[in-house]
């Protein structure tokens, strides 16, 4: 059931949230590439100093997740989004022209200030959904997340043969019309009678921690989703760079198995997803998800020929469930007032993650690798986040004792 400007409002966001993806997309296959080109180092350098460039990012996001929060539910949801979408823009002109490392640290920095466009989406779902179908809602962000993946990294992969560059003047191009496309018709979803002041108290990490501390549950869940996403974040901070390495893949073939696992976000999130909720509900749906996870992860991490990645990358899209259901149980048990404060603080959680995961996966992946491994094992990132999110189980039993359920 959609409220408010309801299922125009959804199309909009979706819509949004693919091209947004697509933009993001394009950049991966290069990603290595131009890292190596302004470092001046070889793919387990510029692994490294990948890791230190995601670093500056989230420390950005960290501290300005929650202040972007509040301010959507202060001001709105479209003005907060629009802001994100032209600053992203800004950002991937900066790398398309970055002569050196530096000016790509300052376009990461202020890519990471305005990242909100996933965390207000979320937030403009919340605001048009029943609380029974915001799971089945969030999972067709994912889906259009999906549909971005598979296009963008094809498009990044092939014209990436063109010149390094070339993929980074593409997601500027349709980072600006996604931009263009919201002025002219992204509406605003949250209503005025919904508004509530802005507070810097709880417009920071640590305040917007104690607002939700209020709320056990949903916290013990977030502790959850912080481990959850470190390990998650092992696919952005390695997989160029370990399928160049360990199977010495062009940046085509780095795009066309980013887009497999597109279309596998795209099926598992917008047709699977609402199956399984209907038939074993949102509990259930995240422990499936943990067990699919672990044991793709592992696969990643032995997978001695290209048919063997490819076999896994169907048990990693399945493990796609988790996101959606976990987000689900945490918006229901949060008041409408607040949901872009929750989205908000669920975005400086990312940012820890992204602070803590690009650098342990890509020190992981430099360190076996490297000439000095005492063992050659690249596919190690995979082994430390399929253990992270047997972790993660702990905390999200805690959260379900709780709950009562």
């Amino acid at each position: 059931t959609l409220a408010g400007p309801g299922r125009n409002a959804l199309t909009f966001v979706l819509l949004t949230v693919g091209i947004d993806a697509m933009g993001f997309g394009i950049i991966i296959p290069v990603m290595p590439d131009l890292v190596r080109e302004v470092s001046n180092t070889g793919y387990s350098g510029a692994a490294l100093w990948g890791g230190y460039l995601s670093f500056s990012y989230a420390v950005m996001q960290f501290l300005f997740g929650p202040t972007i929060g509040n301010l959507s539910d202060r001001f709105g949801r479209r003005p907060i989004l629009l802001v994100s979408l032209a600053v992203l823009a800004a950002d991937f002109l900066i790398m398309a022209v970055a002569p050196s490392l530096l000016v790509l640290f300052i376009g990461r920095i202020m890519a990471g200030m305005a990242a909100a466009t996933h965390s207000t989406a979320h937030a403009f779902v919340a605001d048009i959904s029943a609380k029974q179908d915001r799971a089945k809602n969030f999972g067709l962000i994912g889906a259009a997340f999906g549909v971005g993946f598979i296009l963008g990294p094809i498009i990044g992969g092939v014209a990436g043969e063109f010149g390094t560059r070339a993929p980074f003047y593409a997601a500027t191009g349709l980072a600006f019309l996604n931009f263009c496309y919201g002025v002219l018709v992204l509406p605003e979803t949250l209503s005025r009678d919904k508004r509530r002041p802005f507070d810097w108290r709880r417009a920071n990490p640590l305040g917007g921690a104690r607002q939700i501390a209020k709320f056990p549950v949903v916290a013990w869940f977030l502790a959850c989703a912080f481990l959850f996403e470190i390990a998650n974040f092992v696919y952005p901070a390695v997989w160029g760079y370990y399928t160049k390495e360990a199977h010495g893949w062009s940046s085509a073939e780095v795009g066309f198995s980013l887009a497999i696992v597109g279309l596998g976000f795209v099926i598992v999130q917008g047709w699977l997803l609402p199956i399984v909720l209907a038939k074993i509900g949102e509990i259930r749906t995240v422990l499936a998800g943990f067990l699919v996870n672990i044991i793709g992860l592992v696969g990643l991490a032995f997978a001695t020929a290209d048919w063997m990645v490819y076999a896994w990358l169907p048990v990693i899209a399945l493990g796609a469930v988790i996101g959606p259901a976990l987000l689900a149980l945490m918006s229901n048990l949060t008041p409408d007032n607040s949901q872009g404060e929750l989205q908000g603080l669920k975005t400086s959680v990312v940012g820890i993650t992204m602070i803590i995961s690009p650098l342990m996966m890509t020190q992981l992946f430099g360190y076996f690798s490297g000439p000095e491994a005492p063992v050659y094992f690249p596919g190690a990132p995979f082994m430390a986040a399929a253990g992270l999110i047997a972790l993660a189980l702990i905390p999200f039993a805690i959260g379900h004792r709780r709950k009562g359920l």
